[in-house]
């Protein structure tokens, strides 16, 4: 049955024209109310490999905000796909119909077309621990796992092609519209594709015909199974020799797959396992200079994802020749954001900022760093504790004072903001971020200033007071009922003795450009954390053309901290970049032009020459010394209580706004 749905009429609707992204689009027999796609993703909110209740309310919400179609994720289809923990969907299980059921109502409650997406998962093991043998075409070693897979047989590939009619059929009788498969990332239907890790010399190996015959006979099973419930394959464009399926190799091989089985859509999207999620560095669509030659290869439907987030790309990306836009991060950042694009209303859409950080651990569940509204199950914001200062003994004063206009304040004014009450925000800066705008000015890592502007302009539009470049005065904050502070933080120097004086990272990545000469080396000293301001540091030295770049750290590897995509995409920027690594080592001592080092296992001295060093240091809480009065409540939020993430900065901000509301007797309307 074909849903449809109307743009979100309390957005504004102020266009010069209709957008493409608009207009109505058919697959098989079902309408698709746009031509935005929320593509596979998953929330992990999944026991013993079957959906939760947070699992359905995150895909319930996930439709209300205007996809066309939702097509769900991490849904495996046999047993050695699973992992330990089993938070992936197994849908080769009949008993987790029910569970499906909900999942599959949730979207289609919504408005929304709901597919499945099935995988297996083949050699990859997503880096989890699993109680079974990883399988592939070959056993070729994936570069991500210490060993190499058991090839498949005969028998187990039909076994195989059981599993993904079983999983459909699951799937389909459960209430979804039908099914995408996931032929893409480097999962198994994608290692019989391709020539780097189809090594087989039988039927499912060899020739290209040979290698799209596994998946041919998967579309064949299903659709003998689920009839005309449309079927999409997904696919990804590689690029790289370990892949074997760069663009040239696909538009080989889907004409050949579309001539031997019907299926309903191609979706088209990037990478493999740790780079298939990309980070800030991608600033635009890396499919979207190509969607014109993919549209002339492929008499089929087609859909293009991957780090679509603006409308400009979106509807370029329809004009040259797709029929539909897949977007997933942009989704979990702003559920709203089909409503708000095809309302005309982008400015207003909270963005991702591509950090790769929350929606990518699964600890246990999917969250997101910018959104706060995402939260583990059972609760409705994520868990955030404003420190509270000060308790008002007397009412007096009006309206809220924020004190920081870093993420944490500013999330906090602009909820107060958009529920009516007065707010003035005050910082001694004169730009707003704090840290993080720091931070979103170093190379690559631009998607945090990304955020602040959306911040700074949403405040704006609530009509609450900016007052920057300034700090307040205890009579400008004894005006103000309420007291929020959100100070953030600041970087310690380093107490290094000798001729090369230390410069912080933040002060670094802020002046890089002058700080820096093109002859000169630039050593970094982390502090064993692996975190981005040693990292960015690293960056903004080689931009600005340092000769070479010398990271130390006390930690036992480079970039240790970051999670395994963002670190695999830092490495292949870096490649062949002048730079060299010394861990398990500090800084003890400088002269001219050279450091001396001490190795933290041996205490044995080296050195290294250095033109400039640059320190990593601790964060430690910026003082504000401001004293509450009788009248006025205080709390402290961010940075200011312990340095951390953006993610608490945002929850927390969000959280001491709510707790003001509370206590002000605002509502969910902003009437007392």
């Amino acid at each position: 049955m074909a849903h449809a749905a109307q743009p979100n009429s309390g957005h504004s609707t102020a266009m010069s024209a209709p957008l493409a992204a608009a207009r109505p689009f058919e697959i098989a027999d079902l309408r698709l109310r746009n031509r935005l796609v929320a593509v596979a993703h998953a929330t992990a909110a999944v026991l013993d490999g079957a959906p939760m209740t947070a699992d359905t309310e995150y895909w319930q919400r996930l439709g209300r905000g205007g996809a066309s179609m939702v097509i769900t994720g991490g849904t495996v289809v046999a047993p050695e796909s699973t992992i330990r923990q089993r938070y992936l969907t197994e849908a080769w299980r009949p008993e987790i119909r029910d569970a499906l059921r909900e999942r599959a109502e949730a979207i289609t409650s919504a408005g929304a077309v709901a597919l499945a997406q099935l995988v297996h998962l083949g050699r990859e093991t997503l880096g989890a621990a699993s109680h079974y043998a990883p399988v592939s075409a070959g056993s070729v070693r994936s570069p991500r796992e210490p060993t190499a897979p058991s090839p498949l047989t005969a028998g187990e590939i039909r076994r195989v092609v059981d599993c993904f009619r079983i999983s459909a059929s699951n799937v389909v009788s459960a209430g979804f519209h039908g099914v995408e498969l996931s032929a893409g990332h480097g999962y198994l239907l994608a290692q019989f594709l391709s020539r780097a890790t189809n090594t087989r010399a039988d039927e499912y190996g060899g020739s290209p015909d040979r290698r799209i015959a596994l998946l041919s006979q998967v579309i064949d099973a299903v659709r003998a199974e689920i009839g005309p419930a449309p079927i999409g394959v997904r696919v990804s464009v590689e690029g790289d020799a370990e892949s074997g399926l760069g663009i040239d190799d696909l538009l080989d091989l889907m004409p050949r797959l579309l001539s031997a089985s019907r299926f309903d859509y191609l979706n088209v999207t990037t990478g493999v396992r740790n780079n298939y999620v990309r980070d800030m560095a991608t600033h635009t669509p890396p499919l979207l200079a190509c969607v014109d030659r993919l549209r002339s290869a492929l008499a089929v439907p087609l859909l293009v994802s991957q780090s679509f987030r603006t409308t400009a790309d979106i509807e370029s990306a329809l004009h040259s020749g797709a029929d539909l836009v897949g977007v997933a991060r942009a989704l979990i950042a702003d559920p709203d954001f089909p409503h708000k694009v095809l309302a005309g209303a982008e400015r207003s859409v909270r963005p991702c900022t591509g950090c790769n950080e929350d929606c990518r651990t699964f600890e246990p569940t999917a969250l997101c760093t910018v959104n706060p509204e995402l939260a583990p199950p059972g609760l409705t914001l994520r868990p955030a504790t404003p420190h509270l200062r000060a308790r008002a003994r007397a009412s007096g004063g009006t309206g809220v004072a924020v004190v920081g206009a870093g993420p944490a304040g500013m999330e906090c004014a602009l909820t107060l903001g958009r529920r009516g009450v007065p707010v003035v925000v005050f910082d001694h800066a004169d730009e707003v971020g704090g840290q993080a705008r720091i931070a979103g000015s170093a190379p690559w890592r631009s998607g945090w200033q990304r955020f602040l502007d959306y911040q700074r302009e949403q405040l704006h539009d609530t009509g609450a007071r900016l007052l920057l470049g300034r700090s307040p005065t205890a009579s400008a904050l004894a005006a103000h009922s309420h007291v929020v502070v959100a100070t953030g933080a600041e970087e310690a120097a380093a107490d290094i003795p000798g001729e090369v004086p230390p410069v912080s990272s933040t002060e670094f990545i802020a002046r890089a450009e002058q700080l820096t000469k093109r002859a000169d080396t630039v050593a970094v000293l982390d502090d064993g954390f692996g975190w981005w301001p040693g990292i960015s540091a690293v960056e903004a030295a080689l931009a600005a053309g340092a000769r070479e770049v010398v990271l130390i750290t006390p930690g036992p590897g480079f970039a240790s901290g970051l999670s395994l995509e963002n670190r695999t995409q830092l490495l292949q920027r870096l490649e062949r970049a002048p730079l060299r690594v010394i861990p398990l080592t500090t800084v003890v001592a400088s002269t001219k032009h050279r450091l001396t080092l001490k190795g933290l296992l041996d205490d044995r001295r080296s050195y290294v020459e250095a033109d400039t060093l640059v320190v990593a240091g601790e964060r430690r809480p910026r003082e504000f010394d401001h004293i509450a009065a009788q009248h006025q409540t205080v709390r402290a939020i961010g940075d200011c209580v312990v340095p951390r993430r953006v993610s608490h900065a945002v929850a927390e901000g969000r959280a001491a706004a709510e707790a003001v509301l509370a206590e002000l007797g605002v509502t969910a309307s902003g009437r007392s």
